[in-house]
């Protein structure tokens, strides 16, 4: 028999398509090496590009915080990270996000006397350059090794107290904040997300240690101008050690305290701050202010010269607290924005602020929400309006006030928000970016 061999002897693998130039051979080598030989500066431009499209996301922060300030791959970062990314709540910066995101992350999930400081240190010499705002909704209590062996569940005697106190400092914020030259905003809640079956009281416990160590951390913070310390449990003792700490601070403009436990003493602590600060904005709204601790905001309202927005939305200032601010408003002529909202306020405080709307020029929104001001109340509020250019929105939903005097001060207030609208088309202020 005859047999016919054929041997095959081409390359399957091998194709028409051309070899790479070598330029993209050494692009793709670049990419290739770069945690061990990061080389991107000496690139031209479009080259950079080339190689930072093919750098991994996984690669280490010490290798591309630095060197890497292409956008597009820090969004990419961001997007293999988390689910919702709106870059316009950072400046529309994507790495700006990615670090502010990445060390909250880091310090939210924080166990004292456990995780290791050092995690948090490290990166501050890599996002020290972009961190403008931290928002920290959660921090960990340490934990307990001999949880609950010896204590019954109803325990609750002083010595108990101690010991939870004791177990609940949390993660000091000192070190990290005053090393961030940018940062201008603080957002913190002290709680915990997320708890589930393991809730207890003291995991949302923000301790007098936790305060003294936030009040030196906030104090030297200079170039801070927005904080926010919300649902924390914050009481007068805390306010007032918190309070003097932030007077004379140079740079702070808002201040929100709201949904805590703030009582007189705590207001006549922040009645002193708004005279000998700078401040803007604040927010008390959710606390447990009474009348004297209003009296003493409007006394520090009377003196300030900078303030332009109060909440005290969800307290109990009464009338004799709303008539005090009413007082103060007859001679403040910063003001704009006041929020007196369910505060069992009635007609004594509307006919103190009949005088304020006539003559108080600055004030533009005023909100006597779910108040009883009545029928008699509301007219007051009415007279006061009658020659008033100013005011653009009061609000007096569920204020028991007469439907045809709400319609009359509802179309009074329309007017001067329309004449304010076309005067602001006629001469557009330009803010700065």
């Amino acid at each position: 028999s005859f047999y016919t061999r054929r041997c095959i002897a081409e390359d399957l693998s091998w194709s028409l398509v051309t070899v790479p130039p070598l330029t993209e051979l050494c692009l793709q080598h670049i990419a290739h090496n770069f945690e061990k030989n990061p080389i991107l500066k000496p690139l031209l431009p479009e080259h950079q590009k080339r190689v930072v499209d093919k750098l991994s996301t996984s690669l280490p922060l010490t290798v591309t915080a630095n060197i890497v300030s292409h956008e597009e791959y820090w969004k990419r970062c961001c997007m293999e990270r988390w689910q919702v990314c709106e870059v316009s709540h950072y400046g529309d910066s994507w790495k700006r996000m990615f670090f502010e995101r990445y060390l909250e992350d880091i310090v939210k999930f924080f166990i004292p006397n456990i995780t290791d400081p050092e995690e948090v240190l490290e990166l501050i010499p890599l996002c020290k350059g972009y961190v403008r705002k931290l928002e920290i909704d959660q921090f960990l209590p340490p934990l307990r090794v001999d949880q609950k062996e010896e204590s019954n569940d109803f325990s609750d005697t002083e010595d108990d107290a101690e010991l939870s106190e004791a177990y609940t400092h949390h993660y000091d914020l000192k070190e990290l904040i005053t090393a961030l030259p940018h940062l201008e905003e603080l957002h913190l809640t002290y709680g915990v997300k997320n708890c589930g079956m393991n809730f207890e009281w003291s995991l949302f416990n923000f301790t007098e240690l936790d305060c003294s160590k936030l009040a030196a951390a906030v104090k030297m913070c200079r170039n801070l101008k927005v904080f926010k310390l919300t649902r924390s449990k914050v009481d007068d003792d805390k306010i007032k050690l918190l309070a003097r700490n932030l007077q004379h601070h140079p740079c702070l403009l808002e201040l929100d305290l709201s949904h805590n436990l703030i009582r007189d003493h705590g207001a006549q602590a922040l009645g002193k701050l708004i005279s000998h600060s700078r401040l803007e904005t604040l927010n008390l709204c959710n606390n447990q202010i009474c009348h004297l601790g209003a009296q003493a905001l409007a006394q520090g309202l009377a003196e300030s010269s900078t303030l332009t927005s109060l909440n005290l939305r969800l307290n109990f200032v009464e009338d004799k607290g709303g008539e005090a601010i009413g007082h103060a408003l007859l001679t403040n002529t910063s003001l704009k924005s006041l929020h007196l909202g369910s505060n069992n306020l009635s007609e004594p405080t509307a006919a103190v602020f009949s005088q304020v709307l006539a003559r108080n020029t600055t004030l533009t929104s005023i909100s006597f929400s779910c108040n009883h001001l009545g029928l008699d109340g509301g007219k007051q509020l009415l007279e006061g309006l009658a020659n008033n250019k100013t005011l653009t929105e009061l609000d007096l939903r569920h204020a028991e006030v007469e439907q045809e005097t709400d319609f009359l001060i509802h179309e009074i207030v329309w007017a001067n928000r329309e004449a304010a609208r076309l005067a602001s088309l006629q001469h557009p202020t330009t803010e700065p970016l």
